[in-house]
């Protein structure tokens, strides 16, 4: 299963290439800052007929579209988020991502992140039992405390001190916010951050968690209570070590 979904990433990833340009089409949503393209809706699409073409009993959990309500409990769920980082598809044309998983019975079997421009793809999980960069396996990073590296952060959490973002701030090395969830997962994974806080939908954080959890590191929602895959949530995930130090923070 994991090199057809590679398959169609890499497609994917070209047909959102083709899309910038004058051929990019730019609505709201909730706000001037929250954007949807048409190669948002476009790309979801694309995948979604790859998909049921492959597995006609599976259901898809996506961000566009009507398929944000799919519960991923009973059988083979995808998990898309077609373009992550919209903003930054719109305003940089660069530093967004392809994210795609694999959940079935609720379990998170496969983690797919693909950071368009750079060509570079994290992928793996349970079903292979590791964690891939390219064709490229990866060891599981450095278990760090919180002062000892960097985190990334939502603004609005920083700059609001929800959930004591800013003491969880200062006790680390420092905040980077890159407006991609998919950039911060990469990240961690890579190892060059120890953790990432946020308000996450499902589509957001389905792919990371998946490989964060298969290279020893943890995820949990508010309170220490799992995610809930359901709707917009805070989101913690980081180094088992970090994750006892953000937790101790009051």
């Amino acid at each position: 299963m994991e090199h057809e979904i590679i398959g169609w990433i890499y497609e994917a990833a070209e047909r959102i290439k083709s899309g910038l340009g004058d051929a990019l089409k730019v609505d709201q949503k909730k706000g001037r800052t929250d954007l949807v393209t048409n190669v948002d809706q476009e790309t979801q699409d694309f995948i979604v007929k790859k998909i049921r073409s492959f597995d006609p009993e599976a259901k898809i959990l996506g961000e566009e579209n009507g398929l944000d309500q799919t519960p991923i409990d009973h059988g083979r769920v995808f998990v898309i988020d077609p373009i992550d980082g919209t903003l930054n598809f719109v305003m940089q044309q660069e530093n967004f991502c392809i994210m795609l998983a694999v959940y079935e019975e609720g379990i998170g079997q496969l983690g797919f992140i693909y950071d368009v421009m750079r060509d570079e793809l994290f992928w793996g999980g349970p079903k292979v039992g590791k964690v891939f960069f390219n064709k490229q396996e990866l060891a599981a990073p450095e278990n760090k405390m919180l002062d000892e590296g960097l985190i990334g952060m939502n603004a609005a959490l920083y700059r609001k001190n929800l959930y004591h973002a800013q003491e969880i701030a200062n006790t680390s090395m420092g905040i980077r916010v890159l407006g991609c969830a998919g950039l911060d997962f990469i990240a961690i994974i890579k190892g060059t951050q120890l953790g990432y806080i946020s308000m996450l939908s499902p589509w957001d954080y389905a792919a990371g968690k998946i490989m964060m959890e298969q290279l020893g590191m943890v995820t949990c929602g508010a309170d220490n209570q799992p995610l809930n895959f359901r709707g917009r949530e805070f989101f913690i995930g980081a180094t088992q070590a970090a994750m006892k130090d953000i937790q101790a923070v009051k």
